[in-house]
């Protein structure tokens, strides 16, 4: 009936207490009984999965007190007091106090249970709503971070927030430029570590000292110019999110050390024998196929499984064209306020040369060409912004050609009778151009 929930119950009388807990849980439900309000205020922290139940006169801090105490940690936690005085004045003060009821001594089995049963319902419900608008609110911040209709995007954000309160080791795959840390950082900020840091390292190109300092800190001392402890990305990243960056250049000798860490669940300072307990979630991000890396010896396979427990798929720019436009509006009024521009209005032209540019740099070169746009910068076009030199008609005709045969093959899962339908081309013909810009139906079929 309430299942999840459970009863604290409060009574420093233990005939009282052992037959009030009995009763509670002949009624089904489940109970924690204590003698004093000190230990059941340990069991109280904000949304807790219950109610509480308190006799008011006890040695040391009261019911009343304890009510005050409780409501300080979660207003909305149901306090239902006991009282053996008949004292209207206090059960008036307690119900202005934020009480959700108060029961007299001697009370039967069957008023306890009736009185605990509707604070239970109202905590319930209480709970459920609270947990509905908890996930709102994370959907729509992940969908203003990780802007995008695009199917792709849309599938992304949900293994996002789906992810996002949970534990597991996380590895982010995508190009340069398609947002892996803002991914990662989304992974954060809607989980239960969100208030506790978010430590980024790239790992490119490290040496193996500094990396070791940089990861597990060092003690005073521990090598020449150590002159004082350093604390570690690990140690910073206590309670929170460890995010390794360019995780595939880490060379082999610290994938050894970082994957023994990883599987032990604890470090050691440079200069130090006293274990630390390493308590973050770890995020790696990487461009390349760490798979087939690891397949060639080029990456540990056993660091590799240990790592990709959720493996997240950022898809390049070029393959979800149609969040061009509301990208490029985003960065477009982000760029007028930060500067203190006018924001400039994209002509049908301008918009047609960013859908046909393949955009190598993705969404941060994306955000570049709005910076240059909004600053006047874009003289020769926006295509040109993007590319840097003016193409040739040939050029853009290729691009825009590719684009809606893109779009064509992926509207029709890789089948190419129905896209040589929609585009209106005989079949053979839509094969030849396939066949010169190097399109495989594999590569849009659906999985």
């Amino acid at each position: 009936m309430h299942e999840g929930l459970t009863v604290l119950f409060v009574e420093d009388d233990p005939a009282v207490r052992l037959g009030g807990k009995q009763a509670l849980q002949l009624a089904g439900l489940e109970v924690k009984a204590f003698e004093s309000a000190e230990q059941a205020i340990k069991q109280i922290v904000p949304g807790f999965p219950g109610v509480l139940v308190t006799d008011v006169k006890m040695s040391g801090m009261d019911g009343m007190e304890l009510l005050r105490r409780a409501l300080e940690i979660d207003p909305c936690l149901p306090v239902i007091l006991v009282t053996g005085h008949g004292d209207i004045s206090m059960a008036v003060q307690a119900m202005r106090l934020g009480a959700y009821d108060f029961i007299e001594k001697p009370f039967s089995s069957e008023h306890l249970s009736e009185v605990v049963q509707r604070a239970l319902e109202k905590r319930g419900l209480t709970l459920e709503v609270q947990s509905l608008r908890r996930q709102l609110d994370n959907r729509m911040a992940i969908e203003s971070a990780l802007l995008g209709r695009s199917p792709a995007m849309v599938a992304l954000r949900k293994v996002v927030q789906d992810l996002a309160d949970t534990d597991a080791d996380v590895l982010v795959v995508g190009e340069t430029g398609t947002g892996k840390e803002l991914v990662a950082r989304c992974l954060h900020d809607h989980s239960r570590r969100h208030d506790r840091h978010f430590s980024a390292l790239n790992c490119g190109g490290m040496p193996e000292t500094l990396f070791e300092s940089e990861v597990f800190g060092h003690e005073a001392g521990a090598f020449t110019g150590a002159a004082k402890r350093r604390i570690g990305k690990i140690e910073y990243a206590r309670g929170g999110t460890l995010f390794l960056d360019e995780i595939e250049t880490m060379p082999m000798v610290l994938q050894i050390k970082l994957l023994r860490t990883l599987q032990e669940r604890v470090f050691e300072r440079l200069g130090s024998n006293e274990p630390q307990p390493m308590d973050c979630r770890v995020v790696a991000a990487t461009k390349t196929d760490l798979l087939a890396e690891s397949e060639r010896g080029a990456f540990r396979p056993d660091l590799y499984y240990r790592l990709s427990v959720a493996v997240l798929e950022i898809p390049p720019l070029r393959e979800r064209r149609e969040d061009i436009p509301l990208l490029f509006e985003h960065f477009i009024l982000q760029a007028a306020l930060r500067y203190g521009r006018e924001a400039p209005v994209l002509s049908g032209s301008q918009l047609q040369s960013l859908m046909a540019h393949h955009w190598p740099g993705n969404v941060r070169e994306l955000r570049n060409v709005a910076d240059r746009f909004v600053l006047g910068l874009a003289k020769d076009g926006l295509a040109g912004a993007a590319a840097s030199v003016k193409r040739s008609l040939e050029e853009q005709m290729t691009s825009f050609e590719r684009l809606l045969i893109e779009d064509a093959l992926k509207n029709c899962s890789g089948r190419t009778a129905a896209a040589s339908e929609m585009l209106g081309l005989p079949r053979k013909t839509l094969y030849d151009k396939m066949h010169r810009l190097g399109l495989s139906t594999d590569d849009f079929k659906q999985a």
